[in-house]
């Protein structure tokens, strides 16, 4: 499929993160949104209105065979996207797809293998290490202002999830989840830990359910060690509550040390370098709470574009994001054995 001077895509699904993909797209003058499709046709009408998408359908497979895109943009549940990412591969369609990717490893496979076979470009949607105070500290990484980085810290405290209807009403869905907090947030984490610290060689996990009304978990600890001798530790749970104004902005607080002095960041995305023996001081960056996080969701988007036109490969591709999935597979597998699990 050639590309014109702009692509032509359409967009499945209208749950609780659609609006913030579409609103995106339209920031994007390389890029037509023609049609949108939920199995809810009302859905559909409003944010085909609201976005000013021409045509909306409830029907997925009619939608890709009338529109013929350059593209889609799948925002749907896990469970239905190796179904549809087939399709869409079988006829030459390039694919951005949400996370989780599937529900398990071997389907994740499946779907990579998939796109590749047909000579697609496929993106995971995977936007956290998209959020702008991210981008920034990889820049003071590559930089070593404060040196080379040994360990990340991540303290995360939602409060969505406690009492007899957590996650409502954005993600209800989650209560049903038979794994959540890692499998749902943590692999964003995973992935951005992968983006600023390198490729991970083990993990231990310590994972638990609080909320007796949910059936996964949703509070534990993750501890990673990396092939550059750096470590993190994940310390989450959607349960607790969090004192910050926003707290779906970063998520949580981080502090990043290094040999020459460490980083921290609060609740607003206020970032912080202190270098061994100076004291520490504010560090002035590009940042705003727009759309999602950041705009994280924009600036993915607008990276997919790019790499559309000008042949570069995606940062999110299906055989990076592939190497997250191992890591989280042996999150899982530690917290059932109680053991540290190697990935070399």
């Amino acid at each position: 499929m050639s590309l014109g001077k702009r692509m032509r895509g359409v967009g499945i699904g209208a749950g609780y993160f659609a609006p913030f993909q579409y609103e995106a797209w339209t920031r994007i003058p390389e890029v037509e949104i023609t049609a949108v499709c939920s199995r809810s046709e009302k859905k559909a009408t409003e944010l085909a209105a609201r976005y000013g998408i021409p045509h909306h359908y409830d029907d997925w497979k009619r939608m890709i065979d009338l529109e013929k895109p350059d593209f889609l943009d799948i925002i749907t549940p896990p469970e239905t996207h190796e179904e549809i990412c087939s399709y869409a591969a079988q006829r030459g369609i390039h694919i951005v797809c949400q996370k989780p990717l599937a529900p398990d490893m071997e389907t994740c496979r499946r779907i990579v293998q998939t796109a590749k076979a047909a000579g697609v470009r496929f993106m995971v949607h995977e936007n956290w290490r998209w959020q702008p105070w991210y981008r920034k500290i990889k820049e003071i990484s590559n930089a070593e202002t404060v040196g080379s980085f040994t360990h990340v810290n991540f303290l995360m405290r939602m409060g969505d999830g406690w009492g007899p209807h957590p996650y409502s009403p954005r993600q209800t869905y989650f209560c049903d989840y038979p794994r959540l907090l890692v499998y749902e947030t943590g692999v964003h984490f995973i992935d951005t830990f992968r983006f600023l610290l390198g490729e991970v060689t083990s993990a231990f996990a310590m994972l638990r359910r609080l909320n007796p009304v949910i059936k996964g978990e949703d509070a534990g600890q993750v501890f990673l060690n990396f092939k550059s001798g750096a470590t993190a530790l994940w310390d989450a749970n959607r349960y607790n509550e969090v004192v910050a104004e926003t707290p779906r902005l970063t998520f949580g607080q981080l502090r990043i040390d290094g040999t020459g002095g460490h980083l921290s960041m609060d609740t607003e995305s206020n970032l912080y370098m202190k270098q061994l023996g100076q004291p520490q001081v504010k560090i002035e960056y590009e940042h705003s709470n727009k759309n999602f996080a950041g705009d994280c969701v924009y600036f993915l988007q607008r990276h997919f574009v790019d790499c559309m036109f000008n042949g570069k490969e995606f940062e999110s591709n299906g055989d990076d994001y592939l190497k997250t999935e191992e890591v989280v597979e042996a999150v899982y597998e530690s917290a059932a054995s109680s053991k540290v699990i190697s990935l070399v």
